[in-house]
């Protein structure tokens, strides 16, 4: 074939999760569930968001935008992983690694941008209420779902497209249980200085700028909040903002890869953090963003009466 031929590997081997193999079972069975919890749950918000009609404001549109994108997220790693630990089978091959890589890089900035977007929403909500129907119009939700959509395209390709020149040779062994980036260079055999410059430029710069924007509108928020006189409104405005800034915390685990790398003789370090933002975040969004929501068990009622005759 004329793939292999230019680069010497037709198919990695990933190394999976660090585990012991009488933990084997144990685990897949964990991650399993935890896999059907992530898609159960941002299933049943996407559905709740389009049958009720009182669920369809700036917020939860934005919010079934990012559900759709965990249940996708999380869909790209997961699956390949619990396959592995079924089957004892660690291939993968070269078309189906860059394909995982790109759709990786892909969600992980959608999940970003997403995220600062649904921080303004809260910032223009809390901040300057009266404004909020005339600036969070129904056009400008759409524009920052298109807008997340094509940056984070056009980033995840400028990834793909200087990696997929790269020629590997001889080693063809992924110490993680996905196609990692950083681990994919590793394994490279061409000079790697121009994606280490664009990992460490750009795809820093699609981190910080986000991280940064949802900061700072919390911190306006925080401001907004304390000057309100209802101790029973901070509280709900803060229990609220604190729950999603928990999520955004899936921040600093990016951030420690990048900063922080680990040794080429320790991974576990990687492997963590990896797990922490692409099988429990997605998995914990629901219930921080949703099922806690006063509107989504609302939905959910109403869903259920429907459904069972009283």
């Amino acid at each position: 074939m004329e793939r292999d031929n230019e680069t010497n590997v037709s198919e990695f081997l990933l190394l999976g999760l660090p585990i012991r193999p009488q933990q084997q079972v144990l685990f897949y069975f964990l991650f399993l569930s935890m896999y059907l919890t992530t898609l159960f749950g941002n299933l049943l918000i996407i559905l709740l968001i389009r049958l009720d009609s009182c669920l369809h404001t700036p917020m939860y549109f934005l919010l079934s935008h990012l559900a759709f994108t965990d249940l996708c997220f999380s869909s790209v790693t997961t699956p390949k992983m619990l396959v592995n630990m079924q089957t004892g089978s660690q291939t993968i091959s070269y078309n189906g690694c860059i394909s995982q890589m790109y759709f990786f890089i892909f969600l992980t900035d959608l999940d970003s941008f997403l995220l600062t977007a649904m921080a303004y929403d809260h910032y223009v909500a809390i901040c300057h209420p009266l404004h909020y129907t005339t600036v969070m119009s129904k056009e400008l939700c759409i524009l920052l779902v298109l807008g997340s959509w094509i940056l984070s395209c056009a980033h995840s390709l400028t990834h793909i497209l200087p990696l997929a020149l790269l020629s590997f040779c001889a080693d063809n062994t992924i110490a993680h249980y996905f196609c990692d980036l950083a681990a994919l260079l590793k394994l490279s055999c061409s000079d790697i200085s121009l994606n280490e410059l664009l990992i460490f430029t750009v795809g820093v710069a699609i981190i910080i700028v986000p991280f940064t924007c949802v900061l700072v509108s919390y911190i306006r928020i925080l401001a907004t909040v304390l000057k309100i006189p209802s101790a029973k409104r901070i509280f709900k405005a803060l229990s609220t903002c604190g729950s999603h800034l928990s999520v955004v915390s899936y921040y600093g685990t990016i951030l420690g890869q990048y900063f922080f790398p680990s040794s080429s003789n320790s991974n576990i370090k990687d492997i963590i953090f990896s797990m922490m933002y692409t099988v429990v975040t997605p998995m914990l969004n629901p219930f921080i963003y949703s099922l806690r929501n006063r509107d989504i068990n609302g939905a959910l009622k109403k869903v259920l009466m429907r459904r069972i005759p009283v």
